[in-house]
This record gives structure tokens, sequence and C-alpha cells, in this order.
């Protein structure tokens, strides 16, 4: 396992922990991080009108396509540690 692996692994353990919940602008880009570090680009098919909570996060996540996986990673472990 490389290094940013295991240190994107450990960010994910600490984000449970924060001493307070970050606003939902926060949680959405660290939703969206998340999902472009671990999976990649967005190729999920766009939730209904329906369901706002999944189109705002999907919506979050297609915004990083292209973004690599590593530097994903990279961004999601900073705002932990800007939050921690």
């Amino acid at each position: 396992m490389s290094d940013l692996k295991a240190t994107f692994d450990q960010a994910v353990l600490d984000s449970k922990n924060l001493s307070e919940r970050p606003d939902n602008a926060t949680l959405l880009k660290l939703y969206a991080l998340y999902k472009q570090g671990s999976t990649g680009d967005n190729a999920e098919p766009k939730p209904g009108f329906g369901d706002m909570v999944a189109r705002a996060k999907w919506d979050a996540w297609s915004k990083l396509k292209g973004t690599a996986q590593d530097a994903a990673m990279q961004q999601y472990i900073d705002q932990i540690s800007d939050l921690g």
C-alpha cells in the first residue's frame, strides 16, 4: 500500500472524529474528494430531482471529473487536516 493511500485511509478515519461537524458545503466537498480519490471519475447514473441530497452529491463528484485519484486523495487529506 502506498504512503498516500495509507494517509488517505487514516484521514477517512479521522474525519469521523472531528471536534465539530463541518458545514454542508464542506461535507459535500469532502464527499466528492473521497469518491474521486477512492473510485475515480463518476460513472453512476444521475439521480432524479426527487432525491436532492443524492443529486447534490452526484453533481459535486462529477465536477471533479478528470482529477487524478492521487490529487483528490491529497486534497481530502489536506481538508481533513485543516478541519482537525
